[in-house]
């Protein structure tokens, strides 16, 4: 039982006002919500460049399918995966989560309905890459299948959901039809979340392996997961700089090249010496390099923007 005591004002303050349904709240991980929106949002802003999001061509059908996505179907995809992991332990997102409240799997399966509900207000293609991450968030989290306990296929869902389908999906609600080098830079993401993914599971090890899941990092080890991710990262960025060679940038687009080689070394400045130290390192290290993991995804979302706007 968490003493509520200890907690940080704000969670402090969600409890008096919620009471114990706040425990819902927390298990959408809301703290995730800013990170998700500005991936799903980056589809949007290479569909319409930069005249378009000045002007706000299909800014709300846009804005709908954000919401739809980052709150329905990201939030009720993170529920359904508290409801039976059942962590005591520090998660992506949550720190010190509160025990799985009672119906959080309902609770989590019919938010997503309603975004799939949603999502058919925006076409088809939205409606389908929805319905896509929709099937695959229950077969990664939820029992007998549970392919998250299943080393690599919990890697594949990932690389292809949060990575690739994220950013399209933002695209696709634009309703603008896609463009060849644009959609090549919308899936190097995949192979950059198959860096990121591994290193969200490093801080956690113990736990997974006391659970008796075999995820993608339990199986690798925490050397070979951090090579894994070098190895994924410069994957990504090659298929980037595909994209730009495909969009005609000239030797002379020193800029947006620039930007591109300023996050691959965001990148490497957070992997290499976590490379070179791995052993050593207690979880919450391994928790602290998750999260600049995550600001060097940031910085990557935010030179693909502006080296295609």
């Amino acid at each position: 039982m968490i003493d509520r005591r200890s907690l940080p004002p704000a969670r402090r303050a969600g409890y008096r006002l919620f009471g114990r349904t706040f425990d819902y709240l927390l298990h959408l991980r809301p703290a995730e919500w800013p990170i998700m929106a500005v991936h799903t949002a980056l589809g949007y802003l290479l569909a319409v460049g930069l005249d378009g999001v000045a002007a706000g061509e299909r800014l709300h059908p846009a804005l709908a399918g954000l919401a739809l996505w980052v709150v329905c179907l990201n939030g009720g995809t993170l529920a359904i995966n508290s409801a039976f992991d059942r962590d005591e332990t520090d998660i992506a997102y949550l720190r010190s989560p509160p025990p799985p409240p009672r119906g959080l799997f309902a609770f989590g399966l019919v938010l997503m309905g309603i975004g799939q509900a949603g999502a058919l207000l925006l076409g088809p293609g939205y409606a389908t890459v929805y319905a896509a991450c929709f099937v695959l968030s229950l077969a990664y989290s939820v029992p007998p299948v549970r392919l998250k306990a299943v080393a690599g296929a919990d890697w594949v869902i990932n690389l292809v959901g949060f990575g690739a389908l994220t950013p399209l999906a933002g695209w696709l609600a634009s309703g603008v039809p896609l463009r060849g080098p644009e959609t090549i830079a919308i899936l190097a993401f995949a192979p950059l979340f198959g860096a990121l993914y591994p290193l969200t599971q490093l801080y956690q090890l113990e736990e997974d392996r006391r659970r008796g899941d075999r995820t993608f990092a339990a199986v690798l080890g925490l050397r070979r997961s951090l090579a894994v991710a070098i190895g994924a990262v410069l994957a990504a960025f090659a298929t980037f700089a595909l994209a730009g060679l495909r969009s005609g940038w000239a030797g002379g687009d020193f800029v947006r090249w620039a930007m591109l080689a300023g996050a691959l070394a965001s990148w490497l400045a957070v992997l290499l010496p976590w490379f070179r130290r791995a052993e050593g390192l207690p979880p919450a290290a391994h928790q602290r390099g998750m999260y600049l993991a995550l600001g060097a995804w940031a910085v990557t979302d935010l030179a693909v923007a502006a080296a295609w706007m």
